[in-house]
């Protein structure tokens, strides 16, 4: 039956029937977008206790990533390790995961994390400003909060307070593209070992290869004979021609620069004996102290040039012991000598023309 208004009047039956479909359609759209949350989940906070076939992840390692295969091109290292633990004492321990594509400077993942455990023996701590946390379901374990560009974090493992005998460790790493799934692009390796009981070896006189050491897993020639990849050796080659290319002017130029000179002076000495010219006449008792400026001059600057000369010390600049390590330093010590005997001739020349001034017959103009 038609209402007077011409609009029809809802039933109940009409009511529910659309309070489904619309209760339907949000609960599709929470379930896909719950989906597209997992990944960001999944990577926010480290991996879990147990991978997806409910075993220990850091002893077996990941079962989303790769397919749940370990992969050599993830290098898992970690430095530090001593080969005997003393009790209560504090070991600096630095992890380090990353592709060996990228270690060998070409195209690869860029992002990492891990997760550490000593099976609940001893204790982990850390800074504030390492993306670090307790492991997932294992609060004695350690992971990464979150993936890390550098691949590289500094944690400390307190040995226990008694002796417990060997120690054991497992370190489990990947090395993910951050696309956001986990595929076949992400890789994963696993490395375990072990830390001997006080008093179970003995140092003998060498203590410090005793003391700590690097533990690593994944490529070897990643590890140990890495290669630079063409565009590194390209752009190593251009530095070192574009450094040729600068020391060979600069040697050019001043040798030129003093070539001139040299020349410019036997010209003239050349030309006086010509044409009977000389220097001006200058009086004896103001050659005398002009004489023995330059002499002490040319003396000085040999001596300085002597020294430079026999010793082994580069002259660099900036100084070294102002700059930090790695800082380009220009090799001084050549230019400087040479500018030094270059002085010292010069003002032994000088001497020589004061010398030939006071010589010269006292003009008209020089009495007056």
């Amino acid at each position: 039956m038609r209402p007077s208004n011409g609009y029809e009047t809802p039933t109940d039956e009409g009511v529910l029937v659309t309070m489904r479909a619309a209760a339907t359609k949000t609960s599709v759209c929470l379930i896909i977008l719950t989906l597209l949350a997992l990944p960001a989940l999944g990577m926010s906070g480290g991996p879990a206790a147990l991978n997806g076939n409910d075993e220990s992840t850091v002893k077996y390692g990941c079962s989303c990533h790769n397919n749940g295969a370990t992969s050599e091109r993830v290098v898992v290292m970690i430095t530090g390790v001593p080969i005997m633990y003393d009790t209560e004492v504090s070991y600096p321990l630095t992890i380090t995961v990353a592709d060996s594509l990228t270690l060998a400077g070409e195209d690869g993942n860029t992002k990492a994390g891990f997760l550490l455990s000593s099976e609940g023996v001893g204790s982990f701590s850390w800074s504030n400003d390492q993306d670090l946390r307790q492991a997932e379901d294992a609060p004695d374990d350690v992971s990464h909060s979150k993936p890390d560009v550098d691949g590289i974090w500094d944690l400390t493992w307190t040995s226990p307070t008694e002796d417990v005998g060997q120690v054991n460790f497992w370190l489990v790493g990947n090395s993910v593209d951050g696309g956001g799934s986990n595929d076949e692009a992400d890789y994963w390796n696993i490395l375990s070992f072990s830390i001997s009981p006080p008093g179970t070896i003995s140092s003998g006189d060498d203590a410090a290869t005793l003391e700590t050491r690097t533990i690593s897993v994944g490529d070897y020639d990643t590890l140990f004979v890495v290669d630079e990849s063409e565009a590194q050796k390209e752009a190593e080659r251009q530095a070192a021609l574009a450094i040729s290319i600068y020391q060979q002017g600069n040697a050019l130029y001043w040798t030129s620069l003093v070539a001139l000179l040299v020349g410019a002076v036997v010209q003239r000495e050349i030309l006086e004996r010509k044409y009977g010219d000389g220097p001006e006449y200058l009086a004896t008792e103001l050659a005398y102290p002009q004489a023995i400026r330059r002499g002490l001059l040319s003396v000085a600057s040999f001596i300085v040039g002597v020294r430079w000369l026999s010793s082994d010390t580069a002259i660099g600049f900036p100084p070294a012991s102002i700059v930090h390590e790695g800082t380009r330093i220009t090799d001084l010590t050549g230019f400087l000598t040479g500018t030094a005997f270059f002085i010292s001739a010069w003002a032994a020349y000088g001497v020589y023309r004061t010398i030939l001034a006071t010589r010269v017959e006292r003009g008209v103009k020089d009495t007056l």
